[in-house]
């Protein structure tokens, strides 16, 4: 398939585009004092994933309780000074190593917009982080909803129909199966996946799915991706 029917990239932006798996990892190890060796990823991200659950509102603000959730769930220290550790974290994750470089790159070719469950002031720092790349940013704050609900995309899809794209000409970029890659392919767009953890177990940090969805292209990375759609 080629790249040269697309004008839009949309692109999850945390887990994609920031590495937030680290950050969460680095920032609990950090502040709880433990090492791998005591608490494993699988742990961790087990209880960050259930206290996103009970906490699902603004990243920006909720941050707090998803690590007290998380903390007394592990038996990590759950005092205020703690989570107030791993909310400022939460604002500070960094780009993957090739996130930057290769959205630099595709935007000489195509428009690039953020698509995040993250809030306005997160996002913000995200983009920040990022060199700022983004032609347009939608969050979660602009639609009410967070992806997976097909009200996100619809909201998406007639922003940039008002600057004159059609969805045949959007490609949707992203790393989460059950946030991005098999709604977006229910709801008829192509889509590309960067399956970031790719040759590791599991889901990691974001939701198990039941199925992978086949996405129309597949990199394990954001390098590997541009260096295709620019014939590099």
């Amino acid at each position: 398939m080629s790249y040269d029917s697309f004008k839009v990239l949309t692109f999850d932006v945390v887990g994609t585009l920031i590495d937030f798996e680290a950050g969460v990892l680095d920032a609990v190890r950090k502040i709880s004092g433990r090492k791998a060796a005591e608490l494993s990823d699988d742990q961790i991200f087990a209880s960050y994933k259930r206290g996103r659950d009970a906490h699902p509102e603004r990243s920006s603000e909720v941050m707090f309780h998803v690590y007290r959730y998380l903390a007394k769930e592990l038996g990590l220290p759950a005092d205020d000074a703690a989570c107030d550790s791993f909310q400022l974290a939460v604002l500070r994750w960094q780009p993957f190593s090739d996130s930057v470089d290769a959205l630099k790159r595709l935007r000489t070719r195509f428009r690039l917009v953020a698509m995040t469950n993250a809030d306005r002031v997160a996002l913000s720092c995200y983009a920040h982080a990022l060199d700022n790349p983004f032609h347009d940013t939608i969050c979660a704050d602009d639609t009410g909803v967070a992806k997976p609900n097909p009200e996100f995309f619809a909201y998406n899809k007639g922003r940039q129909s008002a600057f004159g794209y059609k969805q045949s000409e959007i490609l949707h970029v992203a790393q989460s199966q059950h946030h991005d890659i098999g709604i977006a392919r229910q709801l008829g767009y192509k889509v590309c996946w960067i399956e970031r953890r790719q040759g590791m177990k599991g889901f990691g940090g974001t939701p198990e799915v039941p199925q992978l969805t086949k996405p129309d292209f597949h990199f394990a990375t954001m390098k590997a991706f541009a260096d295709a759609a620019l014939g590099s």
